[in-house]
């Protein structure tokens, strides 16, 4: 890979960069070779120079962008482009230089449905992956740095990652993003309006951002890859209008009409109501891509049928959460049974399993129930849709939600369980990959670092003191820093399924799975 002369001047260090950009924008097929001097030009006038690089080049080809970026980035800093040389400010430079090496949204569009129509929606999606990365709107040299493992537990192996990949703001940044006006346009990160979208402190910038159009259900919706990607090919599938989440038969049937479409991907959708939702109820969407997920290896572990819906399984799935799996040749016929089971599950009620379906507060219903709804295409062709059952409810010993990661849990996480997490990829906190080399440092012998967590107010490892002081009652300190890190790592693996067990309707236990299966014979299911 060509490397800048960092001896050189920065003018000059720029111009070298630029020429590497847009022999990257090209190799890949970012830009098409009659947008070479034009893409050229745009970036010289954006860094405020007249003439190309003049010297001698070296044309190897890069296989990422970051390099040269982060050059231009440097010199976009020095030079008052950007006022600070932080993340978020790194991160609107950024976009706006691969925003000029970049098709227009109509050129991205046409190839593809063109791809779709020649070789198939695999290859569409392919090139369309390969794009969201060599355009730097997934940012790959973050993802890299990701924590991942896998956690043994009762219900097969669980997904682990710390994530790395979302940058996170300086106070200084967070308290101006604070002094904004609330946003007015674009009314939401998934606004379709993002595309091209410079950004600001408070919004992240999107001029490398590519959507495309699609149809479900004779509706418009949009099509595009998460720039967090927390695994392969994470897509949001999202309505062309700022219009809230609802689950409703419709939304059933948009997600069969997806995996019709895309048979290679999953899509789920977060449940609609607070706690037990998403992270962002205010804009109807999805989520899918092309991974196999813990919950979808899960075993069976009691079957149904039901009388209306001929040609349709229902099974029990051995999982910490309540999950009814449908199986179907036709798609019709297992929307119809979704629908009937989500609408049967809203409004039941079972007191001695404390599943409460509405509560009433001055006189108004409030529901409870919802479901986190799961569609794929099985290995036999058919289709399959996993509906786990979920409650809100809140109480005296947990207000923060019965069926929610408990207080004990926060130090690891208490931020609500979404569709991700329900599938067993477990979505940690960043701040977690130093806390936790910390907590293996005190396993591996660092008695200053333990002495300080004891006696120094408002450290940084308070909130896991009662936890530290239990591992060293256990393991004590005595470890080698590997065997520190991989007990500190297990241990983080059984909280989180001791979470997803919290987050569970119906527990593991012989009273727990009795209830469970009155709701599924009160379906009529047999």
């Amino acid at each position: 890979m060509p490397n800048v002369n960092h001896a050189a001047p920065a003018g000059q260090q720029a111009l070298y960069a630029i020429e590497q950009l847009v022999l990257f924008a090209s190799h890949h097929q970012l830009i098409q070779p009659a947008d070479v001097d034009y893409s050229r030009n745009e970036l010289l006038d954006q860094f405020g120079f007249s003439e190309p690089y003049a010297l001698e080049f070296n044309e190897a080809p890069l296989t990422s962008p970051q390099a040269p970026l982060d050059v231009l980035i440097d010199y976009g800093f020095e030079t008052g482009i950007i006022p600070e040389n932080t993340d978020t400010y790194r991160d609107l430079l950024d976009a706006k230089i691969m925003g000029l090496l970049m098709a227009r949204p109509s050129e991205v569009n046409a190839e593809f449905y063109r791809l779709t129509a020649e070789q198939g929606i695999t290859a569409a999606t392919d090139r369309f992956y390969k794009l969201s990365i060599d355009s730097n709107y997934i940012r790959m040299d973050r993802v890299a740095k990701n924590v991942y493992w896998l956690q043994d537990s009762p219900y097969g192996d669980i997904e682990m990652t710390i994530n790395l990949s979302k940058p996170e703001k300086s106070p200084k940044e967070i308290a101006m993003a604070r002094l904004l006006p609330p946003p007015v346009y674009p009314k939401c990160q998934l606004c379709r309006e993002n595309v091209g979208y410079a950004g600001r402190v408070n919004h992240p910038p999107r001029q490398n951002l590519r959507i495309i159009p699609m149809e479900l259900n004779n509706e418009k919706w949009f099509f595009q890859y998460s720039p967090y990607v927390y695994y392969n090919e994470h897509c949001i599938v999202f309505h062309h209008d700022h219009v809230p989440m609802k689950l409703t038969k419709d939304t059933l049937k948009r997600l069969l009409s997806f995996v019709e479409s895309f048979p290679h991907y999953f899509i789920g959708s977060n449940a609609d109501l607070p706690i037990v939702g998403g992270s962002i109820l205010t804009h109807d969407h999805f989520q899918g891509g092309r991974h196999t997920f813990p919950i979808q290896k899960a075993p069976k572990e009691d079957s149904f049928t039901h009388a209306s819906y001929p040609g349709v399984s229902l099974s029990i799935v051995k999982w910490p959460m309540s999950v009814l799996r449908l199986h179907g040749e036709d798609p019709t016929v297992l929307l119809e049974c979704g629908n009937a089971l989500y609408e049967a599950w809203q409004g039941y009620s079972d007191r001695e399993a404390d599943v409460l379906a509405f509560s009433d507060v001055e006189g108004v219903q409030t529901p409870h129930n919802t479901v986190t709804p799961i569609v794929r295409r099985a290995e036999d062709g058919g289709f399959e849709m996993d509906l786990v059952l979920r409650n809100n409810r809140t109480s005296e010993e947990y207000p923060e939600g019965i069926f929610h990661p408990h207080r004990e849990m926060h130090h690891i996480k208490k931020e609500n369980i979404g569709l991700i997490e329900v599938m067993g990829l477990a979505i940690l906190p960043g701040r977690l990959k130093e806390e936790l080399d910390a907590v293996a440092g005190i396993l591996a012998g660092d008695q200053a670092l333990q002495r300080a967590v004891k006696n120094e107010e408002g450290h940084a490892l308070a909130l896991h003191a009662s936890w530290i002081d239990e591992l060293v009652e256990r393991f004590g300190t005595g470890l080698d820093r590997e065997e520190a890190v991989k007990v500190v790592q297990n241990e983080v693996g059984i909280k989180f399924t001791h979470i997803l067990e919290h987050a569970g309707v119906y527990k593991r236990t012989p009273e727990g799975q009795a209830a469970f299966r009155r709701f599924v014979q009160s379906f009529g299911a047999v």
